[in-house]
């Protein structure tokens, strides 16, 4: 067979569903395993009447996410599910995506973000004192949730939300992005056929738009750009459909910017709890750079060594940990047809993991990350997707990580409870096993 005359051969098969029951409990082996044998090939993955093409190197990644970008585009398979909950702005494709995009990105730029970086300091200082009990056990997860919700929707979609409608949001973002986990094993199975958690995930949805709709009206009856619901809502003044598209842009973004967060900083304590001397490293800066006082954005370019932390954190876990494409027409990639209609499926979790491009790649290893360190492909390190369709949010991701690591790490030092290793979940994004819990005490008593 050939694509424009050019011959190509076809993608060896791997038998993916055979993996899948090996790894029931933690699916997320499974593709590791694939991801082993392919070894930079691209395969395709058999799972039954659905065989997805699995790309993990990044000439590959580079070829999908940017050279021939508009031909793979955010359907199918994971994207399908959640289309109810992320509607068509700026986590879409096409001429919304387009749209969105304009409209957004002024606010996710690294200056624009640096403007906030103060007033998100005072909240996540405000929030730790809040929701940290010393001395107690915590579930991590529902820690980190209960400072980055509240923060981003200060920050973002105005001061005037009640804290009653925060503690809403929180909870149904979390069901919706978890529901519906089983149709990325299942994508085969027709969105009209009920599956478990599509009942749950529908009442997430009735929550969150509960809450969103009235914020929007109250924006636009108010009038001015104080907030970023009143931006959206001047900038699509008079469309048709306005309110939906501002309610896709407000979920969407609010989705990102706290599952992100709340994803990555809940691996960061079993990671520090796993890994002694890299922990102390952490401590000594925060102690010296911080001391026991609230973070402030001046303290936030001398945490060197807890940025390093951060960017090695992504880089074994991170959150967006797959992301599968639809191909509108046939292509061919390194001499493979692939054909249209076919899904696609890259993984920032497996590439970073490829020995061929990363040094003990599965070692834990800030330093990795210092200054003039090792130069790598492009493509072979992408945690926030890459391409015309990059998270727009990376500098905010990075800002407020910082702010709450060494918030909570100026005061406290976690004792994890439980032993053994701590893996990732089936999810859309890369989440811990639930029940993940944390005592933490005075860092002066540590």
């Amino acid at each position: 067979m050939s694509v424009a005359g050019v011959p190509t051969r076809q993608a060896r098969t791997l038998p993916f569903v055979r993996s899948l029951a090996r790894h029931a409990r933690t699916p997320v082996h499974a593709f590791e395993e694939a991801s082993a044998q392919a070894s930079g090939e691209l395969v395709r993955l058999n799972m039954g009447p659905f065989r997805p093409y699995l790309i993990t190197h990044p000439d590959h990644v580079q070829h999908v996410l940017k050279t021939n970008q508009p031909n793979y585009i955010r359907a199918g398979m994971f994207w399908d599910p959640l289309a109810p909950l992320l509607g068509q702005g700026i986590l879409s494709d096409g001429e919304g995506w387009a749209a969105s995009r304009k409209i957004l990105q002024p606010v996710f730029t690294a200056r624009y973000v640096n403007s906030l970086t103060e007033s998100m300091a005072g909240i996540v200082t405000e929030l730790i004192d809040a929701v940290v009990a010393p001395g107690r056990p915590l579930d991590i997860a529902e820690v980190m949730s209960a400072v980055i919700h509240p923060t981003i929707v200060r920050l973002f979609l105005g001061a005037t939300i009640s804290d009653a409608d925060i503690d809403r949001l929180a909870p149904a973002y979390d069901t919706g992005v978890t529901a519906r986990s089983i149709r990325l094993l299942l994508p085969f199975v027709p969105q009209r056929f009920p599956l478990p958690g599509d009942g749950a995930f529908k009442n997430a949805i009735r929550t969150i738009d509960d809450v969103v709709y009235p914020r929007i009206h109250y924006a636009r009856a108010r009038g001015g750009d104080a907030d970023l619901v009143s931006r959206l809502c001047r900038a699509r003044e008079g469309e048709p459909g306005a309110d939906r598209l501002i309610r896709d842009d407000m979920v969407a973004i609010h989705g990102a910017a706290t599952e992100t967060s709340v994803t990555a900083l809940t691996w960061v304590w079993p990671v520090l709890d796993a890994h002694p001397a890299i922990a102390a490293k952490v401590y000594e800066e925060i102690d010296r750079v911080v001391g026991r006082g609230p973070v402030t954005m001046a303290h936030l370019a001398e945490l060197t060594y807890l940025r390093m932390f951060v960017d090695e954190l992504v880089r074994l876990y991170p959150p967006g940990w797959i992301l599968p494409r639809t191909v509108v027409r046939t292509d061919e990639i390194d001499g493979v047809e692939v054909a249209a209609g076919s899904t696609v499926v890259l993984s920032p979790f497996l590439t970073h993991r490829l020995p061929e491009f990363w040094d003990r790649p599965l070692e834990f290893d800030p330093e990795r990350f210092a200054a003039g360190g090792a130069n790598r492909h492009r493509y072979a390190y992408f945690p926030f997707a890459a391409g015309p369709h990059v998270c727009l949010g990376p500098h905010l991701f990075l800002m407020e990580a910082l702010l709450v690591i060494a918030g909570i790490l100026a005061k406290y030092r976690p004792v994890l409870h439980g032993s053994g290793p701590v893996t990732p979940r089936l999810a859309s994004t890369l989440r811990p096993a639930t029940g993940l819990t944390m005592t933490l005490v005075p860092a002066s008593r540590a």
